[in-house]
């Protein structure tokens, strides 16, 4: 994983009024909301004696206890109270665990996966054309593959007439011209997709290409460490957070975004089969992703790519210069 980024972790519903506990970026951590009803997470391990704090209960002034000894924990990961020394008694500073920064926006939850956050830490980027004028269906699925792998899988456009030759891939246009990608930033590209039937020309190469139209031309977008958007029409999109759970475990929140069905009834209609299609797609996927070896991406690896691979390299050397920016500035948070 990339160190000092914000990571997309959860869905918004799923953090209630009860503790949460997951298994996100190899560590075991616990969810809740405060009195406010702003998400807090910690390490899910109480400092006292080891204890899941996802076990416990929310107290109505939005401290989470301990369900062994009582322990009160704060949004910081600060022990408040310990009632087996009295309420008036002073808690030492020692009593704490590893707390995240987390922001709520759009249906997600997000974490700030560092050490020592930077005081004017911005909120995370999320795609700006996907207003309030589109709803959307979501369903979330599990991969037994490393977040990298999976994040690939949806740049790769040579794939698409051999894994999906019976959904989005029909047609036998298996010939890549380009891909185009650009940057919209250090944190954002897009990348424009031409397959086309082999008709015995050879592919295009991309600065043999006519300067892309996003207005026009297909095109995908991914913002760093984990987001990525099907640009399908103005009116129709599907989005994507690939959330780490371990180093061979990915959690998929799939979302169809459309603003051509206001009816109630009938968008959620469509919302709700649209998703599941995307679902049955991404099982296309999920099929051959998982066989992958070795289970992570790395920029330099035993791997023999083509030219229409050019998103995916794009990918990798970017993610390998974010890692290297990030340890240069602290160590990676500790793995436990």
């Amino acid at each position: 994983m990339i160190p000092n980024q914000w990571y997309v972790v959860l869905d918004s519903t799923q953090v209630k009024t009860k503790p949460v506990g997951v298994t996100r970026m190899r560590e075991k951590l616990v969810f809740w909301r405060d009195a406010a009803g702003k998400v807090a997470c910690a390490r899910d391990r109480c400092a006292h004696r080891g204890v899941a704090l996802s076990k416990g209960k929310i107290l109505p002034n939005g401290m989470l206890q301990c369900p062994f000894h009582g322990f009160e924990y704060d949004a910081s990961g600060k022990v408040t109270k310990i009632p087996a020394n009295g309420k008036n008694t002073p808690v030492p500073e020692r009593f704490k665990v590893h707390s995240y920064p987390t922001h709520e926006a759009h249906g997600f939850i997000w974490i700030w996966w560092g050490e020592n956050p930077p005081d004017d830490l911005r909120p995370p980027l999320f795609f700006d054309d996907l207003d309030d004028a589109f709803s959307y269906g979501q369903v979330r699925d599990p991969w037994d593959a490393h977040y990298s792998r999976v994040i690939e899988n949806q740049l790769d456009v040579v794939h698409l007439p051999f894994v999906h030759y019976n959904s989005i891939g029909r047609g036998n246009r298996v010939l890549v011209d380009g891909p185009i990608v650009k940057w919209v930033d250090d944190k954002r590209f897009c990348h424009f997709v031409y397959n086309r039937v082999d008709d015995g020309t050879p592919p295009r190469r991309p600065d043999e290409m006519p300067e892309p139209d996003p207005e026009r031309d297909y095109h995908l977008c991914f913002i760093y460490p984990n987001l990525w958007q099907n640009y399908i029409s103005d009116k129709v999109r599907v989005m994507a957070a690939f959330v780490p759970v371990d180093d061979t475990h990915t959690l998929l929140y799939l979302r169809f975004y459309q603003r051509f069905m206001r009816v109630p009834v009938l968008r959620g209609l469509i919302n709700w089969l649209a998703g599941y299609f995307n679902l049955y797609v991404a099982h296309q996927d999920r099929r051959v992703v998982v066989t992958q070896e070795p289970k992570p991406s790395a920029l330099k690896m035993d791997e023999k790519l083509i030219q229409g691979d050019r998103p995916i390299i794009e990918y990798r050397r970017r993610r390998q210069e974010l890692i290297a920016a990030a340890e240069a500035q602290s160590p990676p948070p500790p793995q436990r």
